[in-house]
Parts: C-alpha cells; sequence; structure tokens
C-alpha cells in the first residue's frame, strides 16, 4: 500500500483559533508513518515528524483550502500533525491565497 491509499482515512479536526491564526490538527492513520520517507522525521531517530512543506503534506494526501501551514507535530502521537494559517485568511484573499510576487521572481 501507498500513503495515498489512506487518505480517505485522515481526519480533520474542527477548526479553532485565537486572535491571530486559526488552527486545526489532523490526525493520520498510524500505519502512515511506516510509508513516509526517513526525510520527513526528525534527524533525532525520535520517530518525530519534522516540519512539512505544504507540497510534503499535501502528497501525503492532506487536502485543505489554501494558507494552511503545518507549524508542528504532537509528539507524543506523532501521527497528529498540526496546522494553522492568518485568521479570516479567506476573507482577506479569497480562493487563490495571497498574491504571489512576481517581480523578484522574474529577476532571478
Amino acid at each position: 500500500m501507498s500513503v495515498l491509499d489512506y487518505a480517505d482515512r485522515i481526519i480533520y479536526s474542527d477548526r479553532y483559533s485565537d486572535d491571530f491564526f486559526e488552527y486545526r490538527h489532523v490526525i493520520l492513520p498510524k500505519q502512515v508513518l511506516r510509508l513516509l520517507p526517513r526525510s520527513y522525521f526528525e534527524a533525532d531517530d525520535s520517530g518525530v515528524l519534522r516540519i512539512l512543506s505544504e507540497n510534503e503534506w499535501r502528497g501525503m494526501g492532506i487536502t485543505q483550502s489554501l494558507g494552511w501551514e503545518m507549524y508542528a507535530t504532537h509528539a507524543p502521537e506523532p501521527h497528529i500533525l498540526l496546522f494553522r494559517r492568518e485568521k479570516d485568511y479567506q476573507e482577506k484573499y479569497g480562493v487563490h491565497g495571497k498574491p504571489q510576487d512576481t517581480k523578484s521572481k522574474l529577476r532571478k
């Protein structure tokens, strides 16, 4: 089996917020951890996932609207990933997300 075979078993929490961020946690099936590349984990062999890029977590079958970033893993339960995004993100930026700085990309 591959990681994507478990995508329909991923659990998404309700959203909750403070004054600055909107949060949610994502619970992966525990079996997924055994299928992930070693490079996705902290170097200390603790079995805890490092902070993953958007491409990495989306590649695992996690689906969320724009603006979410992984900011932590719940170390006692490494299959629980913690996400946040700027509060009121969709009202501020719409479905296409924050505008990209295309000028600086063109200069490179």
